[in-house]
């Protein structure tokens, strides 16, 4: 647990820090690119290195499990992802086109306000719904 802990503070530092460095030193163009190239390597690789050790770690874990598992919860999980997942996609896509809608409402009569963001709403409920869905899912696995 402690080695999961630290790695994750690595991860942050190794994004924290070039970001940092970038925008208190001098902004040339040369630098935000070997600034940006340093933290996605540096990033990555922590990354993979901090899976090889959890999955080392937890393997015997990992075979008990799997012994378990059967084909319909395995199912059930990819179910409940996708239908989180999609619901989430496809309220970005309506939020987005109702809200630059909303906005051009709004910036030629401001008594649109209240009705605008009713319909942002509703959009936003889309990826609610897929939220529900998912726990109707994993509440029968």
């Amino acid at each position: 647990m402690l080695i999961n802990i630290l790695l994750v503070f690595i991860l942050v530092l190794t994004i924290v820090i070039p970001i940092g460095t970038y925008f208190i030193g001098n902004r040339e163009r040369k630098s935000f690119k070997r600034t940006l190239a340093i933290n996605i390597l540096t990033f990555f690789g922590i990354l993979v290195f901090s899976q090889i050790i959890v999955f080392s770690s937890s393997v015997s874990a990992a075979t008990t499990a799997a012994s378990a598992a059967t084909l319909t919860t395995g199912l059930g999980y990819i179910a409940a992802a996708l239908s989180t997942g999609l619901a989430c996609v496809g309220a970005g896509i309506a939020v987005a086109s109702t809200a630059s809608s909303a906005l051009g409402a709004i910036s030629e009569d401001p008594t649109f306000l209240g009705k605008s963001l009713i319909f942002v709403g509703l959009s936003e409920g889309i990826a609610l719904y897929g939220l529900i869905i998912t726990f109707m899912i994993l509440g029968r696995l």
